[in-house]
């Protein structure tokens, strides 16, 4: 292995054909640099490579690489890629999309908060593209640093904004914060009638998970907004919907998802059975096997529950239960 003392930069580069050598050659030179090297070396070599490299398939293998030991040395090399600071004025900025979602997934693996402020300016550049504001989106809620609560409340709140996707991505952001500042904007978008193919669907299946997130037992608004999801014409944010109750510590949760029982979709109604399974146990199985009125949806999913996590395959009453059932 080559000490650090004795690195020429320039020369790995150049033995690497890094500036003008065929993709597949270069990669595969690059990957072999393993078996020469030590980790503070490669890491040294890779943040040369980043801020040296034009050609974006090879950047892509640079970052995964540089990736690998997420040392905080490599963020400003990371960041430069992100902002374009290549100082290439003729850059083509559409093939380097792909290689800058990943420079803010690299980014928001190091955890550190002075990145928070470059991944803003991204987000919020409308002119930017919805790729890379995705993923600068979701690197802030990863990073965890609350001064980008505010700006991402603003990107969910934005009904101006071109990209839902990018609503979706600010609302899940915001979910890993755990930010109460969230809560009541979360809240108005479930308060919003939208039907199940209006193409808010999606960001309202997200605002629901991050509202599961914050554990609010003691506000009635979110519990109200989570029983009325349980009533939307998504069979998707339904499902959602109990999830996020069950995880919750709302007294009336219990009651609520008891109601989807009578569900029009069959997945909706398996949701409920196992989300009450988990909140009290077998007693709401048996209850769904003993009680006639109950579907053979619900029964045929409780005997499934009961012969994987209760009792035993040769049990006599799994297998009476089951024969009629299936009779």
């Amino acid at each position: 292995m080559e000490e650090k003392s004795k690195l020429d930069l320039e020369a790995i580069a150049k033995k690497c054909n890094l500036t003008d050598g065929e993709t597949d050659e270069v990669i595969r030179k690059i990957n072999s640099l393993d078996e020469t090297y030590e980790r503070d070396n490669l890491v040294e070599i890779y943040n040369y490579f980043l801020s040296v490299c034009k050609n974006p398939d090879v950047l892509m293998v640079i970052i995964q690489c540089s990736d690998r030991f997420r040392d905080k040395s490599s963020l400003s090399p990371l960041l430069d890629i992100l902002l374009l600071k290549t100082g290439d004025d003729g850059l083509n900025k559409e093939k380097f999309i792909n290689v800058r979602v990943m420079c803010a997934k690299a980014i928001a693996n190091l955890k550190d908060t002075s990145a928070v402020t470059p991944l803003l300016y991204c987000l919020n550049n409308k002119d930017e593209n919805y790729k890379v504001r995705f993923a600068c989106a979701d690197g802030l809620g990863r990073i965890g640093d609350k001064y980008a609560v505010a700006p991402l409340i603003e990107v969910v709140k934005d009904e101006d904004e071109r990209s839902v996707y990018l609503r979706e991505s600010a609302a899940s952001a915001l979910g890993m914060l755990g930010d109460i500042r969230a809560v009541d904007p979360l809240v108005s978008i479930l308060e919003t009638k939208q039907g199940i193919i209006d193409k808010f669907t999606f960001l309202k299946e997200r605002v629901i998970e991050a509202l599961g997130k914050l554990r609010l037992e003691k506000n009635q608004r979110v519990f109200n907004a989570l029983k009325s999801s349980l009533m939307d014409e998504s069979p998707q944010i339904r499902i959602n919907a109990i999830e996020a109750l069950m995880e919750s510590d709302y007294e009336e949760a219990y009651d609520a998802i008891k109601a989807c029982f009578v569900d029009s979709d069959d997945e909706v109604k398996k949701n409920a059975l196992i989300a009450l399974y988990n909140m009290v146990g077998r007693r709401i199985l048996d209850e769904v096997i003993k009680e006639p009125t109950y579907s053979d949806v619900l029964k045929i999913e409780a005997v499934s529950i009961l012969e994987e996590y209760e009792i035993d395959e040769d049990d006599e009453m799994a297998k009476r239960i089951r024969k009629e059932l299936d009779g």
